[in-house]
């Protein structure tokens, strides 16, 4: 099981947290010990690690007294850690943490820590495609991206037909272009529908 996704910047700054079990402590103090523990490797090192002190974190450990693993890369600025059970495989986990950084670079085209800053939300939608409740769901890069750009696609017709002002949702939905409203001189004109 996956107990915890976290993406600080190489100064310890989180970036995104999920935690898919109830932490026993708060979430910065686990965040700034991860980092310690992540940052203070060597390069040449493997990119997992036993992580016995996070079990006061996150509570006990699995059934057959094994360690929680952190598994970990490193992206430019950015570090991408998986905190998981003995029942995930490590090398499994870096696939799939290669997959979640492909998603996001699709979202936004290089994706970097201002990305997960001002689109935090989509980080997270993103986020919830590969991985719901600890279980990874999905491992296609294109169905992920599939199904983001049609979440997308869906909140823009939501927007464009619940505000009769909105520029461009001409049509969109039942209340598109034929609603009436007091301001609708501003928005033909701005649309050129009544030009002259």
């Amino acid at each position: 099981m996956i107990h915890a996704v976290l993406i600080f910047n190489t100064s310890g700054v989180p970036r995104l947290t999920k935690f898919y079990t109830p932490l026993q402590q708060s979430s910065q103090t686990l965040v700034q010990k991860i980092y310690s523990l992540v940052s203070s490797r060597q390069a040449s090192l493997c990119n997992f690690l036993d992580a016995p002190e996070l079990e006061s974190f996150l509570g006990q450990t699995d059934d057959n007294g094994e360690k929680l693993r952190v598994v970990y890369r490193n992206y430019a600025t950015l570090y991408f850690v998986f905190v998981v059970d003995s029942a995930e495989s490590e090398l499994g986990i870096l696939d799939l943490i290669q997959v979640f950084v492909e998603s996001l670079d699709r979202a936004f085209e290089n994706v970097c820590e201002l990305d997960l800053v001002y689109h935090f939300d989509e980080a997270h939608h993103i986020l919830s495609e590969v991985i719901q409740g600890g279980l990874v769901l999905e491992t296609n890069v294109e169905e992920i991206d599939r199904a983001v750009q049609e979440a997308a696609k869906a909140r823009k017709e939501s927007f464009a037909s619940a505000n009769p002002l909105s520029l461009g949702g001409g049509g969109v939905g039942s209340r598109g272009g034929t609603l009436q409203t007091p301001l609708h001189w501003i928005t033909d004109r701005l649309t050129g529908v009544r030009a002259r």
